[in-house]
């Protein structure tokens, strides 16, 4: 969290998050409850075919690796995954963590957010 590069993606966000730092998996989940969905390439649902309640996890690996595979078998029902095309390999991490964010934050009414968007048709 020191990263510089890092610090200036957050720029004007940084006081809105409540950070936590984990050693590893085992420690993330011996320190929280909640529900668990885990984000994979290799999920038999979308999305969006979950419902997500309070207090949910959203789980996602390395850019490069994704979670690793005995785990995801061990929690097959847990697995969700974004639909793109078969010829693509996966989804940009960045972009997977904000589609399932907003797929949340919208089955919850989109709570604490403004909508202040205005179309204009010409």
């Amino acid at each position: 969290m020191t990263d510089k590069h890092l610090k200036r993606a957050g720029l004007d966000y940084w006081h809105l998050l409540d950070i936590t730092y984990y050693e590893g998996l085992d420690d993330f989940f011996s320190r929280t409850d909640g529900e668990y969905f885990y984000f994979t390439t290799k999920a038999e649902k979308n999305h969006t075919q979950k419902k997500y309640k309070d207090n949910v996890f959203l789980v996602f690996g390395r850019e490069d690796k994704g979670l690793p595979e005995p785990f995801l078998a061990k929690h097959k029902e847990s697995c969700v995954g974004i639909p793109m095309k078969k010829e693509a390999r996966s989804l940009n991490l960045s972009n997977s963590v904000a589609i399932a964010v907003y797929e949340v934050l919208r089955q919850w009414d989109f709570p604490e957010l403004g909508n202040t968007a205005k179309i204009n048709i010409l």
